[in-house]
């Protein structure tokens, strides 16, 4: 995931209801014109399109009406970013829903060893399959210190020194609706002080979509960019 997209998930109170993942192709383009061997450096802001090449999908080549010059230049041939819709209204499920569903969360542990094991055997106990992971710093209190009698260092016996609090999202297969789900997440408060459920939304079947046309287009729901 592009990992700004978690951090601004937990600033505004919306929901995940739906996620699509699309193949990456990026193409060198320029001003209608430019050779390939005129191109000497690459940029990405808008000001410095006027006299340089700039990276972007070919879609955005049609729009601004540039050329591409070469196509395929990304350093990962078979990149894909997944892409999630979001709403200010969750999105309500019934367990007769046909559809596989995944549902995002988000939570902070206490300190100490073995809390992160703990947290996630509430999903293994339960046959519950987590399909995703992340960590990130926790923004309001990033910094834990580490105090000790200053005699060695950090990780050994008398060390001082700084670690960070971190955040975790968690992706796992289930809907609210599901009696396990229910039951681990409120088998996860006992561990985490801070709990929020992101959203509950039908799983992407088609891996590395790649159509111009937007699979997921809601008046009421915008895109936001993850991996």
């Amino acid at each position: 995931m592009v990992v700004q997209g978690y951090d601004l998930l937990l600033r505004y109170r919306l929901h995940i209801v739906g996620e699509t993942s699309l193949a990456i192709n990026h193409c060198l383009v320029a001003l209608p014109g430019t050779r390939l061997a005129d191109v000497r450096r690459v940029m990405s802001h808008p000001q410095e399109l006027q006299g340089v090449g700039a990276v972007c999908s070919r879609r955005a080549a049609e729009l601004y009406g540039l050329d591409v010059l070469e196509e395929g230049v990304q350093d990962v041939k078979d990149n894909i970013t997944r892409f999630i819709v979001l709403s200010r209204d969750p999105l309500l499920t019934h367990e007769t829903d046909p559809r596989q569903f995944k549902t995002s969360v988000v939570f902070s542990l206490r300190q100490g060893p073995g809390q992160l094991f703990r947290a996630l055997s509430v999903f293994a106990l339960r046959d519950i399959d987590m399909t995703k992971i992340e960590s990130r710093p926790l923004r309001t209190n990033p910094i834990m210190v580490v105090k000790g009698d200053g005699e060695g260092p950090l990780g050994e016996v008398g060390g001082a020194g700084q670690r960070f609090n971190y955040l975790f999202y968690v992706d796992f297969v289930g809907t609210l609706a599901d009696v396990r789900c229910q039951n681990a997440l409120r088998h996860l408060q006992e561990f985490a002080p801070f709990l929020r459920v992101l959203g509950t939304y039908p799983m992407d079947t088609e891996l590395g979509f790649t159509s111009s046309d937007d699979p997921l287009s809601n008046g009421s729901a915008s895109l936001a960019a993850a991996t």
